[in-house]
C-alpha cells in the first residue's frame, strides 16, 4: 500500500536498521509493560530478546531492507511458525495495540505511519488461527 509519492522502500523511509531496532524494542517494551497485553505476553518466553531479534530481522526484510531473517531461518512462513499459539481477535488486538503505539512513538512521518499500520493490520488479521 503506497499512499505517499515517496518511491523509497519502507525500510529507507523509516530510517533503516536503527529505526527498525527502536520500533521493535518499543513494541516489546509495551508488550512487557501494558496489563492489557498480558494475553500475548504470556505466549512469549520470560526473556524477550530472542523474539525481539527475530522480529527485527523479519521487519528489515519485510520493509524492503536486508533479508536478515530469510538468510538465518529461511522463508518466514508466518502462520506456520505461529500455529502453536492460539491467535484470535483478542490476541490480534493486543499485538496491534503494542504495534500501533510503537509506530506512533518511533515513526515521525505521518503518511508512513498510516501505511505501516495498514500493512501491520493486514498481517495481524492473517495470523488469526482460532475461532472466537
Amino acid at each position: 500500500m503506497q499512499i505517499s509519492n515517496d518511491r523509497r522502500s519502507h525500510f529507507e523511509r523509516i530510517g533503516g536498521e536503527e529505526k527498525i531496532r527502536a520500533l521493535v524494542q518499543r513494541f516489546y517494551h509495551l508488550m512487557d509493560e501494558l496489563p492489557e497485553t498480558h494475553g500475548i505476553r504470556k505466549m512469549h518466553q520470560a526473556d524477550l530478546k530472542g523474539a525481539e531479534d527475530k522480529l527485527y530481522m523479519f521487519l528489515c526484510g519485510w520493509l524492503g531492507g536486508p533479508q536478515l531473517f530469510v538468510e538465518k531461518y529461511g522463508h518466514p512462513r508466518l502462520r506456520q511458525r505461529h500455529i502453536t499459539f492460539p491467535i484470535g481477535d483478542a490476541e490480534r488486538d493486543q499485538w496491534m495495540l503494542c504495534m500501533n503505539q510503537a509506530v506512533q512513538d518511533v515513526v515521525e512521518d505521518e503518511g508512513l505511519r498510516k501505511e505501516l499500520l495498514g500493512a501491520f493490520g493486514k498481517v495481524a488479521d492473517f495470523m488469526r488461527n482460532k475461532s472466537e
